[in-house]
């Protein structure tokens, strides 16, 4: 992409989410064309975000790392986003339904790095980013469809605008999670009590550490690392589940902990 449609193509992804009014297809001159694109226009969408008060991009989602999720989504590859410090939540978090266009939440594994996992460090596989890890917790990712339909959008368009990404809640951060098999971690979700899916660590690549390695190797090949401090959600156990206002969505990961949304 031309740099003029690069800023043009981020310009209408900010204004639309700031504005919280739903987008269609972006006009074809200002369309992300295939993935390297998406990920230089979400780089220019992080900057205007930040500027307009989102606070600094303090952790990154993955999508699309889980067999329920390529399903739903019809996508089958991973797909990574970035996620504000505004948006985040420790353990009990709260968010305004009306800020939101069309949330719905999703159960996942999270890991905060210790540890820098820099481009020159790269190819990177599952063990070798584990030393990075400094805790893993059970996190809850809030999502916003903000598109009229976005089972019409094209994956570089999604991938550009943060890939549905709107905020989390964090669990406790499990620091000796060398002894959680993490694998085998059983992850649920209930709304208002209801259980509405449940998944296992192994369902995220074979194992989660894969995705991190994923995502590792994606930025290096963009001449990007990952921080220490910075947290990463890995992808979801469970299928995106919409939400209502009122709602109250509770997860739980074996070994792991749990974490609590409420949509006021």
């Amino acid at each position: 992409m031309k740099p003029g449609a690069i800023g043009r193509a981020a310009s209408a992804l900010s204004a639309g989410r700031l504005a919280g009014e739903r987008m269609g297809l972006l006009p074809p001159e200002m369309r992300p064309a295939d993935e390297t694109d998406a990920y230089v226009v979400q780089d220019a969408l992080r900057a205007m975000l930040m500027d307009a008060g989102m606070g600094e991009a303090v952790g990154h989602k993955i999508g699309c790392t889980t067999p329920v999720m390529q399903r739903f989504l019809g996508i089958d590859n991973p797909c990574a986003g970035r996620i504000f410090g505004t948006t985040v939540r420790q353990v009990s978090g709260s968010f305004d339904f009306d800020r939101l266009l069309h949330p719905g939440v999703e159960c996942e594994t999270a890991v905060r790095l210790s540890v820098d996992l820099p481009p020159a460090g790269a190819p990177y596989d599952r063990d070798s980013v584990a030393h990075s890890v400094g805790a893993v917790m059970a996190a809850i990712e809030v999502v916003d469809d903000r598109w009229t339909d976005y089972k019409a959008m094209d994956t570089p368009t999604l991938i550009a605008d943060d890939f549905f990404g709107a905020g989390c809640v964090l669990g406790r951060p499990v620091s000796d999670w060398q002894s959680v098999n993490l694998a085998a971690v059983e992850g649920t979700m209930r709304i208002n009590g209801t259980h509405v899916g449940s998944g296992t660590g192994s369902d995220i690549m074979g194992h989660p550490f894969e995705a991190l390695a994923w995502l590792a190797n994606s930025m290096a090949r963009r001449g990007r690392g990952l921080r220490a401090g910075e947290f990463v959600l890995l992808g979801s156990l469970v299928e995106t589940r919409w939400v209502e206002r009122g709602d109250v969505v509770t997860i739980e990961l074996t070994g792991l902990g749990t974490a609590s949304a409420n949509f006021a």
